[in-house]
C-alpha cells in the first residue's frame, strides 16, 4: 500500500487497536490533538475516528482510532468493524500499514490475548505499554526487551496522558520498514485448542516478562469493596449524581449572570445603533432574542458534562454499570446498557449509538427506545427557563437548593418512566432471559486534566454549532413567521397574532388546551422538534415581538406574570417524555434498519407525554395553581 498523502505531503497510516479502557482514545488524542475527523464506517453505524500525526522526526502520520476489542472473534458491532479493518474487509476503508495495538500495563494478562491473535496476522505491528507510569507506581516491573523478543515486536512504554508520553512510540514507528500494501487478510474463527493455547502463551510470557509486587500496594480492592457494596454502593451513586444536579444550578449561577448580562448589553447596543424597522427586529427580537435566550444556559451544560465525563475518566461508569445490573435485568436491560443510557443524558444520539457494544439484539433495542426517557442537555434550556420562573431560589433544609432539587426530580421522572416502559417492553418486544453483564474493570485514576477540557472544548463546540447553525436559522424562521404579513390598517391587538406563526399557533391550540398550552407554547413547540433547546429560543423570539422589547434576559419574570404555575409545570412534564428531536428519531432508524422502531418510539412517547402533562395540569388546577 502506497503511504496517504494529505497536502501534498506523504503520510503513513497507522491503526490503534487495543481492549476498552486500555487508554488507547487517551493516546489517539495525545497523538492527533485537534487534527481530528470523525464520521461513521460506510455501510455501517459505528463512529470512525482519525487524525493526523507528526513524529519529532518530522515523519507525518494518518492515525485510526479503532473500536475496542476483546478478540477478533467479535461479539459486537464495533468488534466487527475492528476485525474487518485490520483485515481488510471494510468496504472504502484501506489496510493499515502498521497496527500499534495499545495494552493496559498495569493487566497485560487481559490484554495480551488480543495481542496474540493479531500477531498471527503477519502485519507490522507495535506494542504500546500505555499506562507504564501508573504500572511502575504500583510497583509492577516489565521486562520490556524480553516481551519484544517473545513477542518479535517493537514494544515501547507510553502515557496517554503525559505531553511526551507517545514519543517513543513515535521513534519506534519511524524505525520501521514499510512495505507496498497486501491483499485482504484470511482468518477464520479460533478453535478450542487454539484458544487453550493462547492462554498457555500468556501465562508464559507473563511469567518470563512481567514481577508484581509481593504485598498488593493497589487500592482499586479497597474502593470497590465500598463503591459497589449491593447498599452502601447505591447510596454513593445517588448521591454523585444528586450533587451533579445540585452543581448545575448552583454553580453555574455566576457564568449565567455574565452571559445574560453580556446579551442584554448586546441587545440594547443594537437597539440603539439601528432605526426602527425590519433589520432592527430581526436583529434583536429574531436572532439575539432567540439565540441568547438558550447560550444562557452554557454554563449549566458545561456542568453537567465535567460531572459526565470525570465520572468515565476515573473508571467508576463500569462499577456503576456492574451495581445496576442486577436491578436492570429485573427490568429487561442488561448492565452493558447503562453507560449508553447515562450518555444519553447528554445526547440521546450518541447514546443510542453507544448501545452497538450491546451483542444481544433484544437487550440493545431495549435501551434504543428507552435512550430518549433520559433527560439530555437540550432539555436543560427549558428546564431552567421554567424553574428559574416558577421555583423560588431558596434553601431546603439549610443544605439543598430547591431549584436543584426540582431539577433532580424531573430527571428521576424520566429514569422512572424508562424503567416503567423497559419492563413492559421486557415482555413484549424484549422477551428472553437476562443475560448477566461481564466486563473487566478499569483501574482507579483521577481524571485527567488534559482529556477534561478536550472533552469539554468538544461539547462546547457542539453546542455553539447548534446555536450557530440549527437555532440560528430556525429563528429566522420563527421571526419571519412571526413578524409576516403585517396586521390590516387598524387593527387592534398584537401585531403577532396576525402573522403566520401567530394564524398558525391558534389553529392548533385547541388541541393542546386540556394541557393548558397557549398559542406561544404551541409556536415553539414546532420549531422545538428540530432540538428541543429550540423551543426556549422560539419563546424569546415570540414574546420580544409580542412585547415589543428585548426580552432575551428577561423571559423568565415574563412567562413568571403570563403563565399559571399549573401550565409550567404541565410544560416540565410535557419535555419529560416527548420525543421533541427528529435527529434522535432519525438515528433509531438508521440504528434498526427499520422505520417500525422509531415510529414505535414516537408514539408512545407522545402519547406518555400528554398523558402525563394532562394529568399535572388538571391536578395542579385542583390544588389552585391555576
Amino acid at each position: 500500500m502506497t503511504a496517504a498523502t494529505l497536502d501534498g505531503v506523504a503520510e503513513r497510516r497507522i491503526a490503534l487497536l487495543g481492549n476498552p479502557n486500555c487508554g488507547k482514545t487517551a493516546l489517539f488524542n495525545l497523538l492527533t490533538g485537534s487534527r481530528q475527523k470523525v464520521a461513521n464506517y460506510a455501510g455501517v453505524t459505528v463512529e470512525r475516528k482519525e487524525g493526523a500525526a507528526t513524529s519529532p522526526a518530522g515523519t507525518r502520520y494518518r492515525v485510526l482510532d479503532l473500536p475496542g476489542a476483546y478478540s477478533l472473534n467479535a461479539d459486537s458491532a464495533d468488534e466487527a468493524v475492528t476485525r474487518d479493518v485490520i483485515l481488510g474487509r471494510l468496504d472504502g476503508e484501506p489496510l493499515p500499514q502498521v497496527l500499534v495495538c495499545v495494552t493496559d500495563a498495569t493487566n497485560l494478562r487481559l490484554n495480551l490475548r488480543l495481542v496474540l491473535e493479531v500477531k498471527r496476522l503477519g502485519l507490522p505491528m507495535v506494542l504500546a505499554l500505555n499506562m507504564s507510569d501508573l504500572a511502575k507506581r504500583r510497583g509492577i516491573e516489565i521486562d520490556v526487551a524480553r516481551l519484544s523478543e517473545l513477542l518479535g515486536v517493537p514494544v515501547v512504554p507510553t502515557v496517554g496522558i503525559h505531553r511526551q508520553g507517545a514519543d517513543p512510540l513515535l521513534a519506534a514507528l519511524d524505525a520501521l520498514s514499510y512495505k507496498p500494501s497486501v491483499p485482504a487478510l484470511e482468518w477464520q474463527p479460533p478453535t478450542l485448542a487454539e484458544i487453550t493455547e493462547t492462554h498457555r502463551q500468556v501465562r508464559e510470557i507473563l511469567l518470563q516478562t512481567v514481577r508484581e509486587p509481593a504485598v498488593d500496594t493497589r487500592w482499586d480492592e479497597r474502593i470497590d469493596a465500598v463503591v459497589m457494596h449491593p447498599i452502601a454502593g447505591l447510596a454513593i451513586l445517588a448521591s454523585v449524581l444528586f450533587l451533579m444536579f445540585q452543581a448545575v444550578f448552583a454553580w453555574a449561577e455566576l457564568p449565567m449572570t455574565a452571559i445574560e448580562t453580556a446579551v442584554s448589553w448586546l441587545g440594547q447596543t443594537v437597539s440603539q445603533a439601528l432605526p426602527d424597522g425590519l433589520l432592527r427586529s430581526l436583529l434583536v427580537d429574531g436572532v439575539i432574542a432567540g439565540i441568547g435566550s438558550v447560550l444562557i444556559f452554557l454554563p449549566q451544560i458545561v456542568i453537567l458534562f465535567a460531572f459526565i465525563l470525570a465520572l468515565e475518566d476515573s473508571g467508576y461508569l463500569p462499577r456503576a454499570a456492574f451495581l445496576l445490573d442486577r436491578f436492570m435485568g429485573k427490568v429487561g436491560l442488561s448492565g452493558r446498557s447503562f453507560i449508553p443510557l447515562l450518555s444519553s443524558f447528554a445526547c440521546a444520539i450518541p447514546g443510542i449509538m453507544a448501545t452497538r457494544v450491546i451483542s444481544n439484539w433484544r437487550d440493545r433495542l431495549s435501551t434504543i427506545l428507552i435512550a430518549p426517557l433520559m433527560t439530555c442537555s437540550a432539555r436543560l434550556p427549558v428546564y431552567a427557563l421554567l424553574i428559574g420562573a416558577f421555583v423560588p431560589k431558596q434553601q431546603v433544609a439549610g443544605l439543598f437548593n430547591l431549584q436543584g432539587l426540582v431539577l433532580f426530580v424531573l430527571y428521576l421522572a424520566g429514569i422512572v418512566g424508562a424503567v416503567l416502559v423497559a419492563f413492559v417492553l421486557k415482555r413484549t418486544v424484549g422477551r428472553g432471559m437476562h443475560h448477566p453483564l461481564m466486563m473487566e474493570l478499569p483501574t482507579w485514576r483521577l481524571p485527567n486534566l488534559r482529556n477534561l477540557l478536550l472533552g469539554l472544548l468538544e461539547r462546547v463546540k457542539i453546542f455553539l454549532h447548534r446555536v450557530g447553525g440549527i437555532i440560528l436559522a430556525l429563528m429566522i424562521i420563527v421571526w419571519a413567521l412571526s413578524t409576516f404579513p403585517a396586521p390590516p390598517p387598524g387593527a387592534t391587538g398584537a401585531a403577532i397574532d396576525y402573522s403566520f406563526a401567530g394564524m398558525l399557533g391558534h389553529f392548533i391550540q385547541p388541541l393542546f388546551a386540556p394541557i393548558g398550552f397557549g398559542w406561544e407554547i404551541c409556536i415553539a413547540l414546532i420549531p422545538g422538534m428540530a432540538a428541543r433547546e429550540v423551543a426556549v429560543a422560539a419563546l424569546g423570539t415570540v414574546y420580544s415581538l409580542q412585547a415589543g422589547d428585548d426580552v432575551a434576559t428577561q423571559l423568565a419574570p415574563l412567562i413568571a406574570n403570563q403563565w399559571s404555575l399549573a401550565t409550567a409545570l404541565s410544560l416540565l412534564a410535557w419535555y419529560v417524555y416527548a420525543p421533541q428531536c427528529l435527529s434522535t428519531l432519525a438515528v433509531v432508524k438508521r440504528e434498526t434498519q427499520s422505520w417500525r422502531y422509531p415510529l414505535l418510539m414516537a408514539g408512545y412517547l407522545f402519547a406518555m407525554a400528554y398523558l402525563a402533562s394532562f394529568l399535572t395540569y388538571q391536578i395542579a388546577l385542583r390544588m389552585g395553581a391555576g
